[in-house]
């Protein structure tokens, strides 16, 4: 597909492909089904490795609120996110959900590699429709997967649900850059080079015009700590990294 995104009326979310018919989430489940298998080489190529650095610093910051012994992982992808938080937390059950089935196989081959199969399970779920009782989980996070949601207060009602009452919710997502230099480099970045790398890598140009894109419209700051809240979570912590490239946010069911 190389139709251009498309911005779904009275809503703050694109679409990956211009078919109205189809939803945003089944949209969302075939383009990462069809990128699965060079995800991680482009992402660590378009993101030229920084990501690894926001992801540990996100962890730490989970961490300064305490040590959850059951984490879930929300939108896991290729399970970059779990894999750190089995690293980090040795004796948490960590468990790792997305909505695409091609993704999580290719995470399932890193789990396997890395030895950690008693100790992390990926499954496919919707992230608005999670198959786990109220309050299973000390901890929820999500990487670079928020924006993807097609109804963003019901994914994050969906999370405050699953968490116990004191657990907290790590966000780590990308944001607008404030400084006019940079928010200027980013923005030829993400529309010329992202899209044009990405698609000829992926053999989807429209994949990689759309992720950009949607950090344009996503929430982002106090914003998005407002819908934390809506959600019934309290915000604690913002930080934003890489001169707000993305920013990690915290916060805690009471």
């Amino acid at each position: 597909m190389t139709a251009k995104p498309v911005t779904e009326p009275n809503s703050i979310s694109i679409k990956p492909y211009d078919q109205s018919t189809d939803s945003k989430k089944d949209q969302v489940a075939r383009m990462f089904d069809g990128i699965s298998g060079r995800y991680d080489l482009l992402n660590r190529l378009l993101s030229m490795g920084i990501d690894v650095r926001w992801r540990r610093v996100a962890l730490r910051m989970l961490r300064e609120q305490g040590q959850p012994k059951r984490v879930l992982d929300v939108a896991t992808g290729t399970a970059d996110l779990a894999l750190a938080l089995a690293a980090d937390l040795p004796q948490a059950e960590v468990i790792g959900v997305d909505i695409s089935e091609g993704m999580l196989e290719v995470g399932r081959q890193k789990v396997e590699r890395n030895g950690l199969r008693p100790r992390i399970r990926l499954d496919q779920a919707d992230a608005e429709n999670l198959p786990f009782e109220d309050g299973s989980f000390d901890a929820v996070t999500v990487a670079f997967g928020v924006r993807n949601f097609e109804n963003l207060d019901k994914g994050l009602r969906e999370l405050q649900r699953v968490l116990r009452p004191g657990g907290h919710l790590m966000v780590l997502e990308f944001s607008k850059p404030t400084s006019p230099l940079i928010k200027g480099a980013m923005n030829l970045y993400s529309r010329s080079l992202m899209p044009a790398l990405g698609g000829w890598l992926s053999k989807d140009r429209a994949a990689y015009a759309y992720l950009p894109a949607s950090v344009q419209v996503f929430p982002e700051g106090a914003a998005f700590e407002e819908r934390l809240q809506r959600a019934g979570l309290q915000p604690l912590r913002q930080r934003r990294l890489s001169m707000g490239i993305s920013s990690v946010y915290i916060a805690r069911k009471g």
